[in-house]
């Protein structure tokens, strides 16, 4: 017997129905057979080795201690002058700017830091898997709405329907994971409509913004000094600038939001890697690398997309982000978490069931890919599936 080993019997689950995420299971089992992981949002090409070099200088140079709770100032001076050139709104670097350790977390800390027990949280399906625990570990409730298949267009009649004096806030997501849709002007306006005359708050996720696509425009919350008002707009280094493992985002709201945001902030993560945040802060003087992104991106979802044409894979529209969603009707059967680890025992490509992205699972026998790769990587993912078609 163990002295030491005691159980702990009394622990109540604050996430009794989560288990392990999609992107864990799919990516562990495409290890386990081998297969070309075009599941999980990742880059497999390296990022812009001038960035990497400024890491390095930061780090010969000293700065390896603790940075300011809220970011390097310089850094945060940084994106508030992006923000400016690309949406025509004034931030206040110092009140409205907290440097996050990713676009999750701060997705995380803007529902924590607003939530209340018995509050409900409008949010469209499929959604990115970690807003619905982020809702109830905070005793709150999700409602979700599905988007309008295929083209996973919002109904705001259904949304303005799903009101309730409880409602506390509506997460937006734009461009969206996992369907590669974006927002139009009238949606815009919908959320206008929507929200006036309410003390609803908008959690904007824009981890994407620069990956968008066929000369549509971002529509970010910050463009909108009435919404911008009422809201969080979460941002991710890593999804800009092909270093997702450096977990480094950051979040904008109104100083008033965001004095509330950074109270959870300092007791739960306090500060960031400071050598990369001198890096960012340097290589953010150079707009080219953001605003090419959206071309360079553009293309390999081209020509993901024209491989994919010799497949009996049909392809839904997607205008931004990393992924593209295929339809598999032509092929299967099956239910679509049936078919991804099918797809990956058998064929050898790994890809994430669209039906993973909802709180009740919704089979429209479609599979998300990731086409962020390399274009060799594609190739083979093409080669592989041609083989089982």
């Amino acid at each position: 017997n163990n002295p030491f080993q005691f159980l702990i019997t009394s622990i109540q689950s604050k996430l009794p129905s989560a288990g392990t995420t999609i992107f864990t299971v799919m990516s562990a089992l495409a290890v386990k057979h081998n297969a070309i992981n075009l599941g999980q949002g990742f880059p497999d090409f390296p990022m812009n080795e001038e960035l990497v070099s400024l890491v390095t200088e930061a780090m010969m140079n000293g700065h390896n201690q603790y940075v300011h709770m809220c970011g390097l100032p310089l850094l945060r001076e940084r994106l508030a002058e992006k923000v400016e050139g690309l949406y025509g709104q004034q931030i206040n670097p110092d009140t409205d700017i907290t440097i996050t350790p990713g676009g999750t977390y701060a997705i995380y800390t803007a529902l924590t830091t607003i939530l209340q027990p018995g509050d409900e949280v409008i949010l469209f399906e499929p959604a990115y898997d970690s807003y619905v625990p982020n809702i109830e570990i905070n005793g709150a409730i999700a409602v979700p709405i599905p988007l309008v298949f295929p083209d996973y267009a919002i109904d705001w009649n259904v949304v303005r329907a799903k009101i309730t004096p409880r409602t506390k806030a509506i997460i937006l997501n734009s461009p969206h994971n996992p369907t590669g849709s974006v927002l139009s002007e009238t949606d815009i306006e919908q959320l206008r409509l929507t929200v006036k005359d309410t003390n609803i708050i908008i959690i904007s996720d824009e981890v994407y913004e620069h990956l968008i696509f066929d000369q549509k425009k971002h529509l970010s919350i910050l463009r909108y000094p009435d919404l911008m008002e009422r809201s969080f707009v979460c941002f991710s280094f890593g999804k800009v600038y092909h270093c997702t493992g450096w977990k480094l985002g950051y979040c904008i709201g109104p100083a008033n939001l965001m004095k509330e945001f950074r109270k959870v902030h300092q007791f739960n993560c306090f500060t960031c890697n400071s050598p990369m945040q001198v890096a960012l802060a340097a290589f953010l003087t150079k707009k080219e690398p953001y605003l090419e992104l959206g071309s360079f991106l553009q293309q390999k979802r081209d020509y993901f997309a024209g491989l994919m044409k010799q497949t009996p894979f049909e392809p839904l529209p997607s205008y931004g982000s990393y992924f593209q969603l295929y339809s598999y009707k032509n092929i299967s059967d099956l239910p679509e978490q049936a078919f991804a680890e099918w797809l990956t025992e058998k064929g050898g490509v790994a890809t994430i069931p669209v039906s993973a992205f909802y709180k009740v699972p919704v089979e429209n026998q479609v599979v998300r890919f990731c086409f962020a790769k390399k274009e060799s990587t594609l190739e083979s993912a093409v080669q592989k599936l041609l083989a089982i078609s």
